[in-house]
């Protein structure tokens, strides 16, 4: 079984690949960094605020930390997701927020910045969403987005609008929570703007308060600040990858998957065409050619001259482009970042940078009042229950039913008499002892097996009567799938008000485990 990236980085193990490991918040803190121009980087944000009508108290404030001449950034960010996306997106959003907070000094003012992946251009990946109401309703909104599309060049449609108060008005919440969110959600969908101004409100809409602000990299005043950057890349376009493909090699070699692999001539730039679809660049090493046309390192210069958002990087080239433009002192990153990042450390110095902190995000798994006591009754904690639903509630069940046969010690004592067994006849006869312990392993192996379907057969005969294993699942694994990383943060906002935001921003920074919701 190949080796876990993340896992590894979370306890220290992965020292070869990625430059500091999370105990080196200190580390991070004193380290220098090539100074970047705070004032033009706070000036163009106010605009980009300006345009997207979130220039409030809070991001002001915000601002002023930012041109600070130490200030420091801690960095996130995530596709733009319908209605803020799936939970975790907020919840790398808070994380950034508190790591910030927590950082921040009179001297040396640290801000959070979520980074608004405006330039991607996987439209199946952001245009659905997920809610569940207080009648335990799963409500799937899906919009019909164009493909190939920089979701931050899709202008917001009104039929999107219509569709989003139709899911929001059919669901089941109390009237003032759901007035609350739904006056968010408006403000959020005013007219103008593209599919990630809506995503970026409704983000500022939640955590301005707690000090975020906002930025997407197709912002004009922010394109022109990465143009330096980008034409670095031009000048040596495949030695990003290169260096990747090294490291994906010698990731591989140390018993991972790498997650990220750059083919034979790809660089790690998009440009966004005349036809409006972004496309990799490919270098033969005199010219750069898409799928359709080819251009000269003079073409490509020009066209980022006259429009810095049209040359975009991709995901090998992203975070060392992100910190050309941010004084960044840790980056806010999911299981998936992580493993990308223990490929992109010698990306970094090509740019005069040094890969920052990784700091693995918060993550947080909602637990509502008749979920909590039903996992109360139950002895299970949620993360159990979302690796065996049938096998949790089953066993309970037998316990509270005295049915031996489902018990662990049930299992152990067959094991302890079986290994005796084994002992036994390995003493009569020493050629009989290698068959006698596969014997156990295989006898062991099989009741365990037996007494994982009695307990999910168990567990589905009493969802018919009182539907226990759909109600968990429901909260816990909608349509299969773990909490945060499917239902929308609204679901929690729409059914509780802000208790839920509130809880969020009393975690510690990179929290990890269940909040129960009073």
């Amino acid at each position: 079984m190949a080796r876990n990236v993340a896992a590894d980085y979370r306890r220290g193990e992965l020292g070869d690949f990625i430059r500091l490991g999370p105990g080196d918040l200190a580390a991070a803190q004193a380290e220098a960094r090539p100074d970047v121009d705070r004032e033009a980087l706070a000036s163009a944000l106010r605009a980009y605020h300006v345009g997207l009508g979130t220039l409030d108290a809070h991001t002001e404030a915000a601002l002023a930390r930012l041109a600070h001449p130490a200030s420091r950034v801690v960095v996130t960010g995530q596709q733009a997701g319908l209605l803020s996306g799936p939970a975790y997106s907020v919840h790398k959003a808070a994380d950034a927020a508190l790591l910030a907070q927590a950082l921040s000094t009179e001297d040396v003012p640290v801000v959070a910045v979520f980074w608004v992946a405006s330039q991607d251009h996987d439209a199946a990946e952001v245009a659905s969403t997920t809610l569940l109401d207080r009648s335990e309703r799963l409500h799937r909104l899906s919009l019909d987005l164009p493909g190939g599309v920089p979701v931050g060049r899709i202008p917001w449609k009104e039929e999107w609008t219509a569709q989003v108060r139709g899911l929001l008005h059919a669901f089941d919440a109390p009237a003032e929570h759901k007035a609350a969110v739904l006056a968010q959600v408006e403000r959020a969908l005013r007219p103008g703007g593209s599919y990630a101004d809506v995503f970026a409100r409704l983000i500022h809409s939640l955590l301005a308060q707690a000090g975020l602000l906002v930025l997407d990299p197709l912002h004009p005043a922010l394109a022109r600040l990465m143009v330096p950057a980008l034409a670095r890349e031009l000048s040596d376009p495949l030695a990003s990858s290169e260096r990747i493909e090294d490291a994906a090699a010698r990731l591989a070699q140390a018993g991972y998957v790498p997650q990220l692999r750059r083919p034979a001539g790809a660089t790690n730039l998009f440009l966004e065409e005349d036809d409006g679809q972004r496309r990799l660049l490919r270098f033969d090493g005199k010219a750069f050619q898409t799928s359709t046309q080819t251009y000269t390192r003079a073409d490509l210069l020009a066209r980022l001259e006259a429009d810095p958002s049209r040359l975009t990087p991709a995901a090998g080239l992203r975070p060392a482009v992100q910190d050309t433009l941010l004084p960044t002192l840790a980056f806010v990153v999911g299981p998936g970042e992580i493993a990308y990042g223990a490929e992109l450390r010698e990306v970094y110095p090509l740019h005069g940078l040094q890969q920052p902190l990784l700091w693995p995000r918060l993550s947080v798994t909602w637990l509502e009042p008749n979920v909590a006591r039903l996992l109360r009754r139950l002895g299970a904690s949620a993360a159990e229950v979302q690796r065996d639903p049938e096998g949790v509630l089953g066993r309970a069940l037998a316990a509270e039913r005295r049915a031996g046969a489902l018990s662990l010690r049930r299992l152990e004592d067959l094991e302890g008499q079986l290994r005796a067994l084994t002992g036994e006849l390995g003493a009569l006869d020493p050629t009989l002892e290698g068959a006698a312990e596969r014997t156990r392993r295989r006898t062991v192996a099989r009741v365990a097996h037996l007494q994982t379907l009695a307990a999910r057969a168990l567990a589905r005969a009493e969802d018919e009567r009182g539907g226990q294993l759909t109600r968990l699942k429901q909260h816990l694994l909608p349509l299969g799938i773990p909490q945060e990383r499917e239902l929308n943060f609204l679901t929690f906002l729409l059914k509780h008000g802000d208790t839920p935001l509130r809880q969020l921003l009393a975690l510690p920074p990179g929290f990890v485990g269940e909040v129960e919701i009073p």
